[in-house]
């Protein structure tokens, strides 16, 4: 569960389940579809009771949904019964939760109960009316200024308003693959330069030999591209028996579409990278999908 607290929104999951609702409300499709999207991408949370997180999925479901005006009487029934059950307190109690917090929660209950039972309110959702056009092809090429390692943040309004953040060098990143989840949420996965540049590289200096890394997928849009001032050198032929000879057990994005989590996450780079990603202690899943880093882009690269 990470953090939490007695507010339904005060723990770490709560929150980010918030902002995928947000992204799978976009979608033009049923209120039920919806609710399968969201199961699909916390299957753990939705469909085991025994989960920390059980309770707090279909709260936090059933909420936004009302705030939304998503009529799903299945949402409904399965929080209110969470609520009469006292499911949630309980699992909360068993977590270490106080008396205090306990009652405050109690209270944050009620509220929403009384929410969940008024009549809902429809309201016209704004959802995509054709999928997300795709901002990078498989195959581009992309450069962009680092700071330490980090690219920009575009979710700050400028370069400028990040702290400490000064370029100090240059990131690389070849785009080997793209989708889109549910046919409409765009997401990009990247093979990033494991060793940042003092210098912006050209299309020669990228073919050298130098360690590239697969990092996990991510979403990004055509405005985040361009406050993260990332240019497109070439659009490259990858060879597809290469790239699933080294990266085998790749898998879509559609979690992180779902949840719209920003490439900008998986773009750091520096000469540190490699090694702390192996220093640490990994659970199995991250270990199956940490490959060897390639020694050089033509490893995946047609002719």
């Amino acid at each position: 569960m990470g953090s939490w607290g007695a507010g339904l929104y005060s723990g770490d999951f709560a929150a980010d389940l918030r902002g995928a609702i947000k992204a799978v409300a976009r979608l033009p499709f049923e209120p039920d579809r919806l609710v399968e999207i969201l199961q699909e991408s916390e299957s753990g949370a939705a469909n085991d009771p025994d989960d920390e997180d059980h309770a707090t999925f279909w709260l936090v479901v059933a909420d936004q949904f009302a705030k939304r005006g998503i009529d799903s009487a299945s949402v409904r029934d399965r929080a209110l019964a969470i609520i009469d059950e006292e499911r949630d307190l309980a699992m909360l109690a068993k977590l270490g939760m106080d008396a205090p917090g306990l009652a405050k929660r109690r209270k944050q209950l009620a509220e929403l109960r009384a929410r969940l039972t008024a009549p809902v309110a429809a309201k016209p959702r704004a959802v995509l009316k054709q999928p997300q056009p795709y901002v990078f092809a498989v195959g581009d090429l992309v450069v962009y200024p680092a700071s330490g390692g980090k690219c920009i943040n575009p979710y700050f309004p400028s370069k400028d308003k990040i702290p400490d953040w000064q370029q100090n060098g240059w990131g690389a990143a070849l785009i080997v693959a793209n989708g889109r989840a549910f046919d409409f949420l765009a997401w990009y996965r990247p093979l990033v330069l494991a060793d940042a540049l003092p210098a912006k590289p050209d299309l020669a200096g990228l073919r050298a030999p130098a360690r590239w890394l697969l990092r996990r997928p991510g979403t990004c849009s055509a405005a985040h591209a361009r406050k993260m001032e990332i240019e497109t050198l070439a659009t490259l032929t990858l060879d597809a028996d290469n790239l699933a000879r080294h990266f085998p057990a790749m898998r879509p994005g559609t979690t992180y579409a779902v949840d719209d989590i920003s490439i900008a996450n998986q773009l750091s780079t520096g000469p540190d990278t490699l090694a702390d990603l192996m220093a640490k202690p990994l659970p199995p899943l991250w270990k199956r999908h940490l490959y060897p880093p390639l020694t050089s882009l033509d490893e995946v690269l047609a002719g």
